[in-house]
């Protein structure tokens, strides 16, 4: 089984504005994408739905000292929303059921993560 993790830009704005209608309908897109996980033989093993960007800290050095800013490090229209970790053995099959989340809110990022080294393994 391969991880993936699935990114969810969004417009920040846009969610801010939704009503309680438009809302509880993305979230019916979230049930759906779920339940077609599961019947299709991927597992969600994690994920959440992020905070607004405002509430971003950053953390950088500067000359060996630690410098946090606040707020978004870019100013873009879609920030990161929310993400899945989800293991699958089916990337087309995958994507195809990631195309639920993508109607109507612009592209979904698909990415396989990097397998942690094996405990002894020369690195």
């Amino acid at each position: 089984m391969t991880e993936y993790v699935v990114l969810l830009p969004a417009d920040e704005s846009t969610w801010e504005r939704a009503t309680a209608e438009q809302r509880a309908a993305v979230y019916e897109r979230h049930r759906e994408f779920a339940r077609a996980l599961a019947e299709r033989g991927h597992t969600v093993t994690g994920g959440a739905e992020l905070t607004h960007s405002r509430e971003t800290r950053q953390v950088r050095r500067d000359d060996g000292r630690v410098v946090v800013t606040d707020g978004p490090y870019a100013e873009t229209v879609e920030q990161l929303s929310g993400f899945y970790l989800i293991e699958s053995d089916d990337l087309e099959d995958l994507l195809e059921v990631c195309a639920l989340l993508a109607d109507g809110d612009g592209a979904v990022e698909v990415r396989a993560t990097v397998p942690a080294p094996e405990e002894g393994a020369p690195s």
